[in-house]
């Protein structure tokens, strides 16, 4: 294994409980109820713009771009106020698991669809911005997954910024890390191979990873490398 592509949501930090919330709110002033289960099962990975719009078309209402953009600032700024009185909860394991990849020399990267000033906070509090490489984000894919641009986005990165690698890396040798099963399908649109976390999800749910785990806190270099033996 010569990389890591993380996402970020219920990988890296675990505030997919705060984004149910925060979405929630913004609904029920539209006056649409939104349920836990309904959210984690039918719109858990995809990134705000298109959840929104995912949800305003479910309800029957107009989704225009204006309406979408609306809501999408209103939720942000809930989340940004619920992440100021609150502080933005880490997923157990992954800070330490990020700086030890970074430290036998892994290119790292996320692919998420979050907004980057929610990325670049979180990174800061974590205090592992200068391990990653790349990060993409919904900023510049809006699209979202299952779609596959993020990641195609990320592995152009891993290959074109400096440092420059010895030679290219090619998707089988970049492991993608999620906790949805959105995220698992664009990964494996492009050949990656895919580590599932069961943070939001059940195993069940998440059957299309090639591998399993329950939480960041299992993953070591050791363990990722026994998982994905691939070759230097």
């Amino acid at each position: 294994m010569r990389a890591i592509l993380f996402d970020f949501n219920g990988v890296l930090v675990d505030d997919e409980s705060i984004h149910f919330e925060t979405m929630k709110r913004v609904f029920r002033e539209e006056g649409i109820s939104l349920s836990e289960s309904d959210y984690f099962s039918d719109y858990l990975g995809l990134n705000d713009r298109n959840c929104i719009t995912a949800i305003l078309e479910h309800n029957d209402l107009a989704s225009s771009a204006d309406v979408v953009s609306r809501l999408v600032a209103r939720k942000a700024a809930y989340y940004q106020m619920q992440i100021r009185l609150k502080g933005l909860p880490e997923m157990p394991g992954a800070a330490d698991l990020i700086r030890e990849a970074h430290g036998v020399g892994w290119s790292l990267g996320i692919v998420t669809g979050a907004l980057r000033m929610e990325v670049e906070g979180a990174l800061r509090q974590m205090g592992i911005s200068n391990c990653f490489k790349t990060v993409v984000t919904a900023d510049e894919v809006p699209t979202g997954k299952p779609d596959p641009e993020g990641y195609r986005r990320g592995l152009q990165a891993l290959n074109a910024r400096p440092p420059l690698p010895a030679r290219l890396f090619h998707p089988h040798e970049v492991l993608v890390i999620e906790d949805s099963p959105l995220g698992i399908q664009a990964a494996r649109a492009l050949g990656m191979p895919t580590l599932g976390v069961t943070s939001t999800q059940s195993a069940e749910l998440l059957h299309e990873a090639d591998q399993i785990i329950g939480s960041m806190a299992e993953l070591s270099v050791k363990k990722i490398t026994g998982l994905f033996p691939f070759p230097a």
